[in-house]
Parts: structure tokens; sequence; C-alpha cells
């Protein structure tokens, strides 16, 4: 799943001048699901996918069928991490509620061996940002970029290990506007190449991880490319039964710089979150809690995440 949140270009470029005059590094403002999947590394702050989106079996594709799957989030940050991960002294504020809708169909066909997918993510999502030193107070709600796959292939290749290989593509139609602080929408394309491996033991141990590199396009309104971002949501737990327990998290690294205009301007972001996450599977069906808190944080927001995931299967 995915989503984002994050600063309007204006807005950012005022925060800034308000900070550069005292500062040599540059600030990133970060975004949030589906998002927000979007910190001033990666323009106003954001990146398609928000992190840490995926946990318990991110890897086993599920039997034949259709499974819908409702994400609901919350972000908050109240500090912001220059490229030497030390904070920036100033009044930030930043609080990013959503839900994504995901609806997965898996066929019963099959290519190379494994089970073929589809996807497609659809979020509804509230930003609020303040930042006292430009002036900004700006809240948006409004409908996100929506995410769409191709294909995704799902191999079981034991009872203990599993992997799935798709591709995502986030189509610029969320609510976008240069001017607005609080903008959902990226105004951008973006594709990523997603490796997801599970293995679990025969006593219920798992290790679970996505793996992607997004690939951003650039946004036509500001002459502004995001660098390439590699994202990995991870989780290593324990089955009881209809339980699950573990930590999950993310690892958030910008592989290569932001462009301005064709030219290079650095501003790569780094973050990695961890926390505990919980889930219950009754039936056709599971309930999934977690939270996450970020660390290790450069050119970023510092803040926390908190899930709630609901799953029914047809």
């Amino acid at each position: 799943m995915q989503k984002s949140i994050f600063f309007g270009t204006a807005y950012a470029q005022k925060l800034l001048k308000s900070v550069k005059a005292g500062s040599s590094f540059i600030l990133v403002l970060a975004m949030i699901f589906c998002s927000i999947h979007s910190a001033l590394a990666a323009e106003g702050g954001g990146s398609a996918y928000l992190g840490g989106n995926e946990d318990f079996m991110a890897g086993a594709l599920p039997g034949p069928g259709f499974y819908p799957i409702v994400y609901a989030f919350h972000y908050t940050a109240d500090e912001l991490m220059d490229g030497n991960g030390d904070k920036v002294p100033v009044d930030f504020d930043l609080d990013v509620t959503g839900t994504a809708f995901r609806f997965i169909y898996v066929s019963d066909m099959t290519l190379f061996g494994a089970s073929v997918a589809w996807h497609t993510i659809i979020p509804v999502v509230n930003s609020d940002v303040e930042i006292v030193p430009a002036g900004v107070d700006a809240s948006t709600t409004g409908l996100g970029d929506i995410v769409v796959s191709p294909m995704i292939l799902g191999w079981h290749l034991s009872k203990n290990f599993h992997l799935i290989g798709a591709m995502d593509v986030w189509l610029p139609v969320g609510e976008y506007d240069v001017d607005d602080a609080a903008s959902i929408g990226r105004n951008y394309w973006t594709v990523a190449p997603i490796i997801a491996p599970t293995y679990i033991s025969n006593t219920g141990f798992e290790i679970s991880a996505k793996l992607q590199y997004l690939i951003n396009f650039e946004n036509s309104d500001t002459d502004y490319t995001t660098g390439h971002e590699f994202i990995c949501d991870y989780t290593v737990g324990q089955h009881l039964g209809n339980w699950m327990f573990g930590l999950n998290g993310m690892l958030y690294l910008q592989a290569t710089d932001d462009e301005d205009s064709g030219g290079d301007i650095g501003n790569k972001g780094k973050a990695f979150s961890i926390g505990p996450a919980i889930q219950y599977n009754y039936k056709n069906m599971f309930f999934n809690a977690k939270v996450q808190f970020d660390t290790n944080v450069e050119n970023r927001p510092k803040g926390e995440k908190f899930w709630f995931k609901f799953m029914y299967a047809f």
C-alpha cells in the first residue's frame, strides 16, 4: 500500500530561505501515505510511498480470490532533522491521517511457475502542516495518487519460502496545488520494481521484507525531479496459533540527488523506523495493528506512525 502527503513547493522554498541563512544544509520536509509515501529531500519533503506499510507474510501471495484491504494510518512529527541527523531549530508540526483502500485479485493463472495477480490502491488523506517561521498553517483533505500494478507474480518455492515480484505505478491524479503547503498529490509519475520475500520456519518464526526502488519522473509544474528512493519494509515475528507478534518498520535511503531544472541539488534523505506489530487471523479475515518510531533520520521529519489494517477474503 502507499501514499503521500507533502508540502507545496512555494511553501517549501519559503521555509528553506528562512532556515538557510543560518544553516549549511538543505532541509527536507516529508510526505506521507500512500501514501503517502511522501522532508525537503524529495520535492516538498515527500515520497510516493509512506514506508512501513507491509508486514507479516509480505512475500506470500494468497490463493485465487478477491482480497480487499483497508489501511488506516496516522503520522505525526514535530521535529525536522538536517543532513547530519541534528534537529533543526524551527517550530514545525505535521499530522497526516488517511485511509487507503487496496483491492487485490489473484487469478488461477500461472506464469513462469508463479500465480498471477493485480491490485490497485486508492488513498484518501488529510494533511495538516504548520511551519511557524514561514507563516504556514494549512490543511487539505482529498484523494491521493492512485497506485496500480500491471502484474504481480507470486511463487511458493517451498512450504517455508515464498516470493513476490511486481511493478507498481503511481498515477498523478491526487489533489495538487503548487502553492498549497498541504497538497496531497505529487503531480508526477512514479514506477517501482518490487521484490518481497517471506521465510517462515516450521515453528512459526517469520522474516519478511518488501524491497522497492522508486523511480520518480519530473513534476511538469515545477521542473523538479525527486531522486530515486530505496524503501524496505521489514518484519521479524512469531506465529502462535491465530496470532502473530513481531517487530516491523522501514529503511528509507534516497539513492540519487534531487534535480531542479535539470541540475543536481543533492538533498538525499535517510531514515529507519521500528516498532511492535500484532495480527489476529479469524476465519477469512485478519486484524492488524502496529506502531513505528523514526530513528537515524536525515533531511526528513522525525515522528511516529500508527497503523490499523483489516482484510476480508472473498
